[in-house]
């Protein structure tokens, strides 16, 4: 498979996680999304998740099961955010690697292509989902409201490498 193809994901949502709707999940037959969680979920600069976040995993956990899957080595940060939403998940994912998305798979008793991997971030969250066979979708970086000006200069050039391997990455209505 080429690197364009490897980094092009199935669904460029060009807004936050929170426009995700569970209509747009069902219609694409998924019974799962595995969620990343730093600036996908929340920003950084934060250790708590929204009362908007909260809705919406009530919202989509009607519908679909979920599981947070994170690169992130910090297992109290990471807890905290899922203890808040009631939900499972894995620190120190080390994506690409597909390991814990295929065990967050296992674990929801879910086939891989059944699974969404959502995520902020081409080279970690859309590349292991696109290697292991799952429906990927991009969602733009949630953004802390008192860091608006912020730059994410490796989301950048992630765009621009990925564009130059052959991936479309226009966003979708």
């Amino acid at each position: 498979m080429s690197w364009g193809k490897l980094l092009q994901p199935d669904l460029v949502l060009g807004k936050p996680i929170l426009d995700l709707h569970p209509e747009l999940v069902t219609q694409q037959g998924l019974k799962g999304m595995v969620l990343d969680v730093d600036e996908t979920l929340v920003p950084m600069t934060t250790n708590a998740a929204s009362n908007e976040l909260q809705a919406w995993v009530e919202e989509m956990r009607s519908q679909v099961k979920l599981w947070l899957v994170s690169n992130n080595t910090s297992r109290t940060r990471i807890s905290t955010i899922a203890e808040a939403l009631d939900l499972p998940y894995m620190s120190g994912a080390g994506k690409p690697s597909r390991r814990k998305l295929r065990q967050a798979s296992e674990a929801m008793n879910l086939p891989v292509e059944r699974v969404a991997m959502v995520g902020d971030r081409l080279f970690t969250d859309v590349l292991a989902g696109n290697r292991l066979g799952m429906y990927t979708i991009l969602v733009e970086p949630m953004i802390d409201p008192a860091n608006q000006d912020r730059t994410y200069p490796v989301r950048s050039f992630e765009v621009w490498v990925s564009q130059k391997l052959g991936a479309t990455l226009a966003d979708l209505p």
